[in-house]
């Protein structure tokens, strides 16, 4: 019996220029019905909500760390093995390989060092919620109890009770990285891959991360891009390996027929429930009430339009053009328009989302 399995791989790290970490963005836009909850946090909470599906919050941040070099970037060679190797256990729920990346190291399978244990509901439902140890403090603790350490062993037990898995990555710069996976005997692995202008990316980091971001924004200030700099190199790089992903995504090569979905992030952003129960289908998990109402209740738009996050903040014409210029053909792969104008407000989204179609 081959089991059904689903990842879902959100590329935007691949739009970001230094940050690492990922829940990041919120979309509030006046052009358009906002969630209250960014798109890609949503697409994985309600994913973490599906009572049959065992869901886990980007296993590879643990993975990635322990084979960054002392130069910032992270070993390929070593990478390109481990990513498939860890998902692949984890997809069997053996979680002794991921075990080996975590630090500081579990200790009898016993860990408070997960990295985003709270967004998974089933790593804190009954079977997994061990009693809570007194003078230990776990960074990523569950939200809604109070849990001790995970016990990776009864994780591993609540997995195995589950009918389907699935996990969300970001981490992961190249689809062809995770063939191994789809060609495994005994695995059906349905990959799920969600995408987002890379013009509103920037623009929501420069505002959220200004000190990270310091150079893209003083360049938006003064509205010169040095088009050589380093920063703008890494992030034609990354949207290249987006792009990439995805042209051999939609190519559907025998090892991804009917296995690979591209969604945007727009598109749920305006249609969250119809976007759901077309992934919900693709990935072959029941779309519960349960999961409906979390939904609705999760993507009423907020009257507050103009906070930190908001996607109306402004952002030069210049960033923009820049952008569209080392990451053209990944727009136009994804059907966003392009755009001109002075002080480019990124309620532009709406005008600038063009229509895409795909098949499978």
């Amino acid at each position: 019996m081959r089991i059904k399995y689903t990842i879902s791989i959100v590329f935007f790290l691949a739009l970001v220029i230094i940050e690492k970490e990922n829940n990041i963005i919120s979309s509030t836009s006046s052009c358009c019905p906002p969630p209250a909850r960014a798109p890609r946090s949503w697409a994985s909470s309600s994913t973490s909500r599906a009572t049959t599906c065992f869901y886990l919050y980007e296993p590879l941040w643990h993975v990635e760390k322990r084979l960054t070099l002392a130069t910032g970037g992270v070993n390929g060679t070593a990478a390109n093995w481990a990513y498939p190797e860890v998902l692949r256990r984890l997809f069997l729920c053996d979680f002794s390989l991921l075990e080996r990346f975590i630090e500081p190291a579990p200790v009898a399978h016993v860990t408070a060092d997960l990295f985003r244990r709270s967004s998974s509901s089933s790593l804190c439902e009954d079977s997994v919620c061990s009693p809570s140890v007194k003078g230990v403090f776990e960074h990523h603790s569950c939200k809604n109890r109070r849990c001790g350490p995970l016990n990776l062993t009864l994780a591993s037990e609540s997995c195995l009770q589950k009918a389907h898995r699935a996990i969300k990555l970001v981490r992961v710069r190249q689809l062809q990285t995770l063939r191994l996976l789809a060609e495994e005997p005994g695995l059906d692995v349905r990959f799920i891959q969600l995408v987002r202008d890379p013009r509103a990316v920037l623009a929501s980091r420069i505002v959220a991360f200004a000190d990270r971001y310091k150079n893209w924004k003083q360049w938006a200030e003064d509205g010169d891009v040095p088009i050589d700099d380093v920063e703008v190199s890494k992030l034609k790089g990354n949207c290249n390996n987006l792009r990439m992903s995805a042209e051999l995504g939609l190519k559907q090569p025998l090892w991804l027929r009917r296995r690979y979905m591209l969604v945007r992030y727009e598109d749920i952003a305006r249609f969250p429930l119809q976007k759901a129960v077309e992934m919900y289908n693709f990935a072959g998990i029941p779309f519960t009430s349960k999961v409906k109402a979390w939904i609705l209740s999760n993507t009423q738009a907020s009257k507050e339009t103009g906070g930190l996050y908001s996607t109306q903040k402004k952002s030069s014409e210049q960033i923009a053009q820049v952008v569209q210029k080392v990451c053209g053909s990944t727009l136009k792969l994804f059907g966003y328009k392009f755009v001109c104008g002075h002080n480019v407000n990124h309620s532009f989204l709406l005008h600038a989302l063009g229509t895409f179609c795909f098949t499978f």
